[in-house]
């Protein structure tokens, strides 16, 4: 007969092993590919290189289900697909697959890579600093360099210039469709990827400081980096007028007043306003006009703005 303090512990140790299984099982579901696959590139749809990646990947398993970030990514500008990824993942449910194509380098040296990120997401991009937000945001899980010989499509080794076809759709695809496990991508890398320098937001000395990463392309507003909470450092409340300096490199492009307020509609037509996306971040803009056409300003990793108290 076994004395019950060993009993006791047995069935500890047992629970115990079933509720570690039990957590390896839910971390294990929450970064599962679930047969969507979602695409990005600076391609546009005037030819049909979107429709041969997206071919590629119903050849690989017409389950899937495919979507788009978008395709008009200006041409080689890597940063703006930085953002249009991290702008957008959140949005998804884990275990989503992106495949990003903005690859100026293709046929060079750079890596190719599946990034996984804390949030659970897959990202299938050349390691060129398209991953910088979404690493920084979601945080690196892991990173896998892809294995060119097992995860390309057949028969294009002699295609050195479409790559997002080739090699991104094809092992997106077959991620995303569970047709390899993410160990099966290729080998584990070093937690860190490729990364575009830019103007992280800050308050120094009554002063915000961020980037404007990107702008609202259709009505010409002005996206920064900066949130609520580092913004409500300055203590300027809705309704009044806040100081504002833009820079390019170095060189002041922009500087004036707006005013803060909630919403367009609280001023008349033509006034420059400062006002919270729907990203939560700090932007600027005209009623009824077009701030970056009136005053050239324009994004990316080199633009910077100042806000302070008028």
């Amino acid at each position: 007969m076994i004395p019950f303090s060993c009993f006791t512990i047995f069935r500890f140790k047992k629970l115990t092993c079933r509720i570690l299984v039990l957590l390896l099982l839910i971390s294990f579901s929450s970064h599962s590919q679930n047969n969507i696959l979602v695409f990005q590139s600076d391609f546009g749809l005037k030819d049909g290189a979107v429709s041969a990646m997206k071919g590629v990947a119903m050849g690989v398993s017409p389950n899937l289900k495919l979507f788009d970030v978008t395709h008009e990514i200006p041409a080689y500008n890597i940063w703006e697909a930085s953002y249009r990824l991290v702008q957008t993942a959140p949005y998804w449910p884990a275990g989503t697959v992106f495949v990003s194509v903005c690859d100026p380098g293709v046929g060079t040296e750079r890596k190719s890579v599946v990034l996984l990120t804390r949030s659970g997401h897959y990202f299938v991009t050349p390691d060129n600093g398209t991953l910088t937000l979404v690493a920084e945001q979601l945080g690196i899980q892991e990173v896998r360099e892809i294995d060119e010989v097992k995860n390309r499509r057949k028969n294009s080794n002699e295609s050195y210039t479409f790559h997002g076809r080739d090699v991104y759709a094809f092992t997106g695809a077959r991620l995303a469709s569970k047709t390899i496990t993410y160990a099966e991508v290729g080998q584990k890398l070093p937690n860190q990827v490729v990364t575009i320098d830019y103007q992280k937001p800050s308050f120094e000395q009554g002063k915000v400081k961020g980037t404007i990463p990107i702008l609202d392309i259709q009505y010409g507003n002005v996206w920064t980096d900066i949130d609520k909470k580092l913004f409500n450092q300055l203590g300027i409340k809705i309704g009044e007028d806040i100081r504002v300096q833009i820079f390019n490199e170095k060189a002041k492009v922009y500087e004036g007043t707006v005013k803060y307020v909630n919403t367009f509609g609280e001023v008349e037509g033509g006034v420059d306003v400062g006002y919270f996306n729907s990203l939560l971040n700090f932007s600027l803009g005209i009623n009824m006009a077009n701030f970056s056409e009136k005053y050239k300003v324009f994004s990316g990793n080199t633009w910077s703005i100042v806000l302070s108290k008028k």
